[in-house]
Protein backbone atom coordinates (compact mmCIF):
# COMPACT_ATOMS: atom_id res chain seq x y z
CA UNK A 1 0.00 0.00 0.00
CA UNK A 2 1.29 3.44 -0.90
CA UNK A 3 2.16 5.59 2.06
CA UNK A 4 3.39 9.14 2.13
CA UNK A 5 6.48 10.11 4.12
CA UNK A 6 6.67 13.62 5.56
CA UNK A 7 9.74 15.40 6.80
CA UNK A 8 10.90 18.90 7.66
CA UNK A 9 8.91 19.65 10.78
CA UNK A 10 10.43 21.07 13.91
CA UNK A 11 10.45 23.88 16.43
CA UNK A 12 10.60 27.44 15.17
CA UNK A 13 9.97 30.88 16.61
CA UNK A 14 7.10 33.02 15.41
CA UNK A 15 7.96 34.67 12.13
CA UNK A 16 10.27 31.86 11.09
CA UNK A 17 10.00 29.42 8.21
CA UNK A 18 9.93 25.69 7.58
CA UNK A 19 9.82 23.64 4.40
CA UNK A 20 7.97 20.35 4.59
CA UNK A 21 8.56 17.55 2.11
CA UNK A 22 6.37 14.62 1.16
CA UNK A 23 7.47 11.56 -0.81
CA UNK A 24 5.71 8.36 -1.79
CA UNK A 25 6.88 5.03 -0.38
CA UNK A 26 6.46 3.49 -3.82
CA UNK A 27 5.56 4.59 -7.30
CA UNK A 28 1.87 5.47 -7.47
CA UNK A 29 -0.21 3.30 -9.77
CA UNK A 30 -2.07 6.30 -11.16
CA UNK A 31 -0.34 8.57 -13.60
CA UNK A 32 -1.95 11.62 -12.07
CA UNK A 33 -2.74 12.21 -8.43
CA UNK A 34 -3.51 15.19 -6.27
CA UNK A 35 -1.65 15.99 -3.06
CA UNK A 36 -3.06 17.57 0.06
CA UNK A 37 -1.53 18.96 3.22
CA UNK A 38 -3.59 18.76 6.39
CA UNK A 39 -2.96 19.59 10.01
CA UNK A 40 -4.40 18.66 13.35
CA UNK A 41 -3.80 20.27 16.72
CA UNK A 42 -4.61 18.49 20.00
CA UNK A 43 -8.31 18.59 20.73
CA UNK A 44 -9.16 19.99 17.31
CA UNK A 45 -10.44 18.52 14.08
CA UNK A 46 -8.13 17.86 11.17
CA UNK A 47 -8.27 20.65 8.62
CA UNK A 48 -7.10 21.18 5.08
CA UNK A 49 -4.14 23.50 4.66
CA UNK A 50 -3.28 23.31 0.97
CA UNK A 51 -4.04 21.02 -1.95
CA UNK A 52 -2.50 20.79 -5.39
CA UNK A 53 -3.62 18.95 -8.51
CA UNK A 54 -1.47 16.36 -10.25
CA UNK A 55 -0.53 18.83 -12.95
CA UNK A 56 0.11 21.60 -10.45
CA UNK A 57 -2.37 23.76 -12.32
CA UNK A 58 -4.98 23.91 -9.58
CA UNK A 59 -4.10 24.92 -6.02
CA UNK A 60 -6.28 25.56 -3.00
CA UNK A 61 -5.23 27.19 0.28
CA UNK A 62 -6.98 27.61 3.57
CA UNK A 63 -7.78 31.25 4.28
CA UNK A 64 -5.62 31.16 7.39
CA UNK A 65 -2.44 30.42 5.42
CA UNK A 66 -2.95 32.38 2.20
CA UNK A 67 0.03 34.56 1.45
CA UNK A 68 2.22 32.70 3.94
CA UNK A 69 2.30 29.09 2.72
CA UNK A 70 3.10 27.76 -0.73
CA UNK A 71 2.55 24.23 -2.00
CA UNK A 72 4.57 22.89 -4.93
CA UNK A 73 5.39 19.52 -6.45
CA UNK A 74 8.03 17.81 -8.52
CA UNK A 75 6.42 14.93 -10.36
CA UNK A 76 9.72 13.54 -11.59
CA UNK A 77 10.73 13.03 -7.96
CA UNK A 78 7.25 12.09 -6.76
CA UNK A 79 7.67 14.75 -4.11
CA UNK A 80 5.49 17.57 -2.84
CA UNK A 81 6.50 20.49 -0.67
CA UNK A 82 4.89 22.94 1.69
CA UNK A 83 6.91 26.10 2.19
CA UNK A 84 5.72 27.76 5.38
CA UNK A 85 6.70 31.38 5.97
CA UNK A 86 5.89 33.88 8.71
CA UNK A 87 4.79 31.09 11.00
CA UNK A 88 2.44 31.86 13.86
CA UNK A 89 1.80 30.01 17.13
CA UNK A 90 -1.62 29.03 15.83
CA UNK A 91 0.11 27.07 13.06
CA UNK A 92 1.32 24.59 15.68
CA UNK A 93 0.00 21.15 14.75
CA UNK A 94 0.82 17.76 13.34
CA UNK A 95 1.04 18.14 9.58
CA UNK A 96 0.04 15.31 7.27
CA UNK A 97 0.51 14.70 3.58
CA UNK A 98 -2.05 12.73 1.62
CA UNK A 99 -2.80 11.78 -1.99
CA UNK A 100 -5.77 10.88 -4.13
CA UNK A 101 -6.00 9.50 -7.64
CA UNK A 102 -7.19 11.65 -10.48
CA UNK A 103 -8.38 15.22 -10.43
CA UNK A 104 -8.32 17.49 -7.42
CA UNK A 105 -11.78 18.01 -6.00
CA UNK A 106 -12.39 19.57 -2.63
CA UNK A 107 -9.46 20.09 -0.29
CA UNK A 108 -10.96 17.97 2.47
CA UNK A 109 -9.53 14.90 4.17
CA UNK A 110 -12.30 12.52 3.10
CA UNK A 111 -11.22 12.96 -0.53
CA UNK A 112 -7.74 11.55 0.13
CA UNK A 113 -6.89 7.88 0.59
CA UNK A 114 -3.15 7.59 1.16
CA UNK A 115 -1.63 9.25 4.20
CA UNK A 116 1.70 9.80 5.87
CA UNK A 117 2.56 9.48 9.54
CA UNK A 118 2.75 13.22 10.06
CA UNK A 119 5.48 15.64 11.04
CA UNK A 120 5.20 17.93 14.04
CA UNK A 121 5.40 21.70 13.61
CA UNK A 122 5.68 23.77 16.76
CA UNK A 123 5.80 27.57 16.66
CA UNK A 124 6.80 29.38 19.83
CA UNK A 125 5.78 32.92 20.75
Amino acid sequence: QVRMLESGGGLVQAGGSLNLSCTASERPKDKWYAVGWFRQAPGKEREGVACIAGSGGSIVYADSVKGRFRVTRDNLKSTAYLQMNNLKPEDTAMYFCATKAGLLGQCVDREFGYWGQGTQVTVSS
